[in-house]
């Protein structure tokens, strides 16, 4: 029996292009997005999580949502059915790219040195890059929808076309490119 996200979405046909977050980037297919905290036992567990389950989690941040899983889940259920209806691609392809697309290469963090701190430019971790992309993808999206008439579920499908097609309009692309910006001048 082949299980498809949302009862809608194949993910056999999905291809990562970034060999990094390839490893982490989990896709499989479950009934249901919600592990309950099941890889939290240990230290790598994150990449057991499936991706969009961590989209979901990241999407339960602000105010309005802590705890609303289910509520979280519907926003991701009609985002992409928004996202199919524009593009008529695989909205899980759609995210992947704006993953791949939004995943900061390079980042600073400072070095201190006889009580100076120095910022210095290191590379990303994998999971870190993962981390980074969904959780700018989710702030992009609920700050867009927040005192607007707009609803959620567009504001993410908004972010997640725009982060797709590598838009500077989008929060996580132009969160990514200050971030490499700012560690491209602390070499």
């Amino acid at each position: 029996m082949d299980i498809k996200i949302f009862g809608k979405y194949d993910t056999s046909a999905i291809e990562v292009h970034d060999v990094g977050l390839s490893k982490y980037i989990n896709l499989n297919s479950y009934m249901n997005l919600h592990t309950g905290g099941r890889f939290s036992n240990y230290s790598s567990g994150k990449k057991n999580v499936n991706t969009l389950e961590r989209l979901i989690n990241k999407l339960m941040r602000t105010e309005k949502w802590t705890g609303k899983k289910y509520g979280a889940y519907r926003i991701l259920k009609e985002a992409f059915q928004i996202i199919e209806d524009k593009t008529k691609q695989n909205p899980v392809q759609i995210l992947i790219n704006a993953i791949e697309n939004a995943a900061p290469r390079e980042e600073v963090t400072r070095l201190k040195y006889g009580g100076i701190a120095v910022p210095k430019a290191v590379d990303v971790a994998p999971s870190r890059r993962l981390d980074e992309a969904l959780r700018n993808i989710a702030i992009g999206s609920t700050d867009a929808s927040y005192k607007s008439k707009k609803p959620i579920e567009a504001c993410l499908a908004d972010e997640i076309m725009q982060a797709a097609r590598n838009d500077q309009n989008s929060h996580a692309v132009s969160k990514k490119e200050e971030i490499e910006r700012v560690a491209a001048s602390a070499r």
